[in-house]
């Protein structure tokens, strides 16, 4: 599933005619800041499930959210990365554990980061041309002490709004 795209305003047009009082509005879904509309969308999306989380472990609801938004998983002992989110595998909960995350593209965004916090065997993060990861999500993934301690390696590249000043915290030893 990709990340709804952005719409420029003329294209909003279509759901109606919209007077330039209401375009004047940041704060209203419908108005001329589409980002603000498919933003809050993507948020409801994003929205995390903790019954889900404790129903079918961390690492489940992680690989379901990762993949709900457009990124790829790998778990241990697997070459393949997991790309579909109709095929996860199945079997015993416990029993994929993801090592690789590759967010390229992806749609993932602070919001869902709670599926993070229970995993404990990632060794790789890939974050290329994240639209939606902020400086917070950088700050948050850098606090986490699972993460700390599993991730070798965590690549961000082309990430519009991720700052140098995250960079630096999160390349910080605690």
């Amino acid at each position: 599933m990709k990340c709804l795209p952005f719409l420029q305003c003329h294209q909003m047009m279509l759901f109606g005619k919209i007077s330039q009082q209401l375009c004047g509005l940041k704060k209203l879904p419908w108005s001329c800041d589409c980002r603000y509309f498919w933003g809050w969308l993507n948020a409801v999306f994003h929205k995390v499930d903790y019954e889900r989380i404790r129903d079918v472990g961390p690492d489940r609801a992680a690989s379901e959210w990762l993949l709900r938004c457009g990124a790829m998983v790998r778990y241990h002992n697997q070459e393949r990365w997991q790309k579909d989110y109709n095929h996860l595998p199945t079997g015993p909960l416990d029993k994929y554990k993801v090592q690789a995350i590759d967010a390229t593209d992806s749609c993932i965004m602070s919001i869902g980061f709670d599926y993070m916090e229970g995993l404990h065997h990632v060794e790789r993060i890939r974050l290329r041309k994240c639209h939606y990861i902020k400086d917070d999500y950088l700050e948050k993934l850098g606090k986490l002490e699972n993460l700390q301690k599993s991730v070798l390696e965590m690549e961000i590249i082309s990430c519009v709004n991720v700052t140098k000043a995250s960079l630096l915290y999160i390349t910080q030893e605690t």
